[in-house]
Order: C-alpha cells, then structure tokens, then sequence
C-alpha cells in the first residue's frame, strides 16, 4: 500500500474484513482539501486530486458579481467541512485556475488563516491589486504558487518587491497540473503560528489565527505597522458594464466571455472589442495595458466585432472611487524562551485572543501595556481603557 494512494487502498482492504471493523477508523481519517471560488471547474480539481483521496469544496450558486460575498460563502463552506470532520483544517488548499486564478491573491487576503497555501493556474492578480484589498502581511503564512507565462513577469516582479510571499513558476507544455498539486502537498497550516500578522480595511474580514480584531478607532494609529497594501493601477475601464474576458486571450482583440445576470448594455457575449478610438486592439493584454495609462475620464469609441459585422459605440473610460486608506493590521508572535505573547496593533481597540494551552504560564504584552501571570488556556477578550489592559475570558 503506498502513501499516495492510502486512503483508496485503506477502502479496498476494509471491503475484504469487515465494515464495523474498519468503519471507526475510517470515520477518524481527515482528508487535504482543495477549495475552488469557481465551481463550474470543481470536476477538473476532483480529476486532479482523486487518487491522492483530496476533497474539492466548491460551492455552487455564488454571486459572480460580488467577490467578497463569494469569498465568505467559501470559508463557511470550508468552516463547516472542518466541522464536520471530514477536512484536515491544517492541509486546506485554496486554487483556480484562468481568471479564477486571479481572484485566488483576492481571497487569501481577506481569509488568510484558513489556508495552507494558494496556487494560481494561468490568470493574473491585477484585478484583485486594484481592489485596493490585498495586503501583502495576509500572506505571510500563506506561500501562493503563481504558474503563467513568461509575459506575467512584469507583474511577478511588482508582487515581490512588495514582500508578497509568493513562488513564480513559467508554464511548462504537458506538464498539467501534477507539479502544482506536488506543491500544495508540500504545505501545512499550523493552528498556532507563532508569529502572526494580518491587515484589512472591512471589520468583516478582521481575522488573524488566534487573534480576532472586535472593535475599532481610526484614531488609533501606530507608526509602528505600515500599511502592506499593493498599491492597484488606475482602475480604469470602458463604461460598458461589467463585461468578463479572459486577461490571458491571445486575441485579435478582446473576447468576452460573459456578463452579468440583467445586463442591460450594448455588448453581447462573444463580442470582440477590436478597436479603441480608431487604434486595433491586438490583445486582452494590450487593452490593460492601455487602461492601466488613463489617468483622467474621457469619451471614447469602441469598434465591436460581432460574427461579420463590426459596430461602432460610444462609450467613457471611466475611473473608479477609491476606498479610505485607513486599515487595521495586527502583528503578534510568542516568544517560547521568554514564555511572553506580544502583540502590537493599529486601529483596534479590542480583541479576542485565544491562548494555546503549551503557552502557559505567559506574560502577554500589547502595545507596551502588560497583563502579567497569565495562567488559563482559551479564548480572552483584551480591551484598552485610559492606558489600562483589561482581560476577561470569553462568554
């Protein structure tokens, strides 16, 4: 029996004894999980990973249009497998491939502590960069595999010269997705880091491992923690509704694939947007790249391929509003020499920090105030009132 395939194997021995023997010890096994923002590709993942006895979770029916939704709806699908016993929570995977791909940077920023890696198949993390939400602090225990071609360079040395932890790797013809899937496998979550450091711009996704930001004071700044925001590009785009299309499409022109539910514009899936103001646009990538130069809105005109006619529309480029730059970021790590859990933070004024039990006794610091002889495992409630710690346990 070998260790790629044991849990098959472990099911085919278990037919030959007995079900009631084997089925106490097959209830206890907790498999590596891939989990997926698009399920429309849940049957590929489930064809890559089944002979090492992976689940994929991928939920179905979730907004296309609304990320963050989408990213919440993931983690509570995950949330519930680990509940269930069936998922190992320190061997889950978060993946996509194409655009999907892209959107994978997006939700290891926002949920950072519930993956053991990332991995992107082709695709590109711009759109998710010009969110304005990517922290590169969400991915400091989070390694990303990024697979693409040669021309993502550009934007592979932009991510780490802003400390993203992240490995490129060029695509290699007939490969498939086996070196990929080796690379996840290589990867653990551990449930306590022991050190720690998490940003966001949104209360609903403040989470950071063993600590949960609960309440928040922009005034409360701290030179200490710089933002780790990626700064995104221009954002600028035709204001032709939110039409999808494939940033990696070799062309002529740019191929949408999809728009969303009750679209009402002048575009029609399988339209090629082949002209801008009279110049030909030669590629998806050469369309971002001429967006990522606007600096300012103005009228434009789009010359559509549609099947053997070409139609002319008047359109703007329009630039987006871009969220508040205030963040909240949490920085902490235990120090097992000195027995000593530290913790600095900007802009929070309460947490939950749950205490692993091989801590203890501690001396927990935050922001130089001290609580000292911290002796009980579990879940405390820290707040700061008139330069005083205080802690409770959890209700």
């Amino acid at each position: 029996m070998t260790l790629r395939n044991w849990p098959n194997e472990f099911g085919r021995a278990c037919a030959t004894i007995s079900l009631l023997l084997c089925w106490p010890l097959a209830a206890q096994v907790k498999t590596p999980a891939v989990a997926l923002l698009d399920a429309s590709d849940a049957v590929q993942w489930q064809n890559w990973t089944r002979q090492l006895g992976w689940q994929v979770i991928a939920p179905a029916g979730l907004p296309a249009s609304d990320i963050d939704s989408r990213v919440r709806a993931l983690a509570t699908a995950v949330e519930a497998a680990i509940q269930s016993g069936s998922v190992d929570p320190a061997r889950v995977y978060i993946a996509g491939r194409g655009d999907a791909g892209g959107a994978v940077f997006y939700a290891v920023s926002r949920v950072p502590d519930l993956w053991a890696a990332g991995a992107a198949l082709g695709g590109s993390p711009k759109a998710a960069i010009d969110t304005n939400r990517v922290f590169t602090a969400n991915f400091t225990n989070v390694p990303m595999l990024w697979i693409s071609g040669e021309d993502a360079k550009p934007m592979v040395e932009k991510l780490t010269a802003a400390k993203l932890n992240l490995e490129w790797q060029p695509v290699s013809s007939g490969a498939g997705a086996e070196p990929l899937i080796q690379w996840l496998a290589r990867h653990q979550r551990d449930a306590f880091p022991l050190s720690i450091d998490c940003e966001t711009n949104s209360p609903a996704f403040a989470r950071c491992y063993w600590i949960q930001p609960t309440k928040f004071d922009a005034n409360e700044r701290n030179d200490v923690l710089p933002a780790t925001r990626i700064p995104g590009g221009t954002g600028a785009a035709l204001d032709l509704g939110g039409f999808v299309f494939k940033t990696d499409d070799p062309g002529p022109g740019v191929l949408v694939t999809s728009l969303p539910e009750k679209y009402s514009g002048p575009l029609k899936t399988g339209d090629r947007l082949f002209a801008l103001d009279g110049k030909p646009l030669a590629s998806a990538r050469q369309y971002l790249e001429l967006m990522e130069k606007v600096t300012e809105e103005k009228p434009a005109v789009v010359t559509v391929q549609r099947g053997k006619e070409r139609i002319r529309m008047e359109t703007r480029i329009m630039l987006p509003r871009r969220e508040s730059g205030v963040t909240s970021r949490v920085e902490a790590q235990y120090l097992p020499a000195e027995k000593e859990i530290q913790i600095v933070s900007r802009t929070i004024t309460e947490m939950r920090v749950t205490v692993a039990p091989e801590w203890l006794p501690a001396t927990l610091l935050w922001n130089g105030l001290t609580l000292e002889n911290l002796k009980e495992a579990g879940c405390w409630v820290l707040s700061v009132h008139k330069e005083l710690l205080r802690a409770e346990k959890c209700k």
